[in-house]
């Protein structure tokens, strides 16, 4: 699923307009003309909860095996639920992110967490509902409005990736706190999260152009 450049074209336009710095790395950047949501709610935090803290590669292999685990019945709450942390901790989950595994899956299962729901709430009641679960914090939450909900207005202001791609576009001596990395993103509303692409982006660019030389 995919939301379309109709819905972005407007975001770009705004970008440019308001923060020349912003407006100059849009035009250095490839366009970001579309962005792939995961329609899978449970699946895209599954993924997240497997992924902290440990390497693309290996979260990759666990969540493969974390699949196999699953088999037919697939990701799904209730399937999770009735895993035990043994079997977790044989895939390579730790017995930790089993904990917060079996945590998501019974608020989810139990309809504590309605996720099929979630979608209608606002970002800071969304954010407030999912940090709930063991193992989700706000950036976690972030990312789950980013990718799996599509929302435009997105600013994960504890990202490393943000907060370094600011300090470099925009010459700071440190990495911003948060109360500078929200005045430099004020200009962004309420296309925050198109800023946070390109600002992503901007050290594909970096690495380019290190290459380059």
């Amino acid at each position: 699923m995919k939301r379309h450049i109709a819905k972005i074209r407007p975001g770009v336009a705004h970008l440019r307009k308001n923060d020349p710095v912003i407006g100059d790395l849009i035009r250095r950047c490839p366009p970001v003309t579309s962005m792939t949501l995961e329609p899978n709610r449970f699946k895209m935090l599954v993924h997240s909860i497997l992924s902290q803290q440990i390497s693309v590669h290996a979260a990759r292999a666990i969540r493969g095996r974390l699949t196999e685990l699953a088999g037919a019945r697939g990701m799904k709450p209730d399937t999770i639920a009735s895993l035990d942390t043994d079997q977790l901790r044989e895939i390579g989950v730790s017995r930790v992110k089993a904990g917060y595994l079996k945590d998501l899956a019974e608020r989810v299962a139990s309809g504590q967490i309605q996720l099929n729901q979630i979608g209608r709430r606002k970002d800071e009641v969304a954010i407030q509902e999912l940090t709930q679960v063991k193992g989700i914090g706000v950036w976690t939450a972030q990312m789950f409005l980013i990718f799996s909900l599509g929302r435009l207005d997105v600013f994960p202001h504890d990202d490393y990736g943000v907060r370094s791609a600011i300090r470099n576009l925009y010459a700071l001596d440190e990495l911003p706190d948060r109360t500078e990395s929200h005045t430099i993103a004020a200009p962004w509303h309420p296309y925050a999260t198109i800023a946070t692409w390109y600002l992503w982006r901007s050290h594909e660019l970096k690495q380019k152009s290190a290459g380059g030389n």
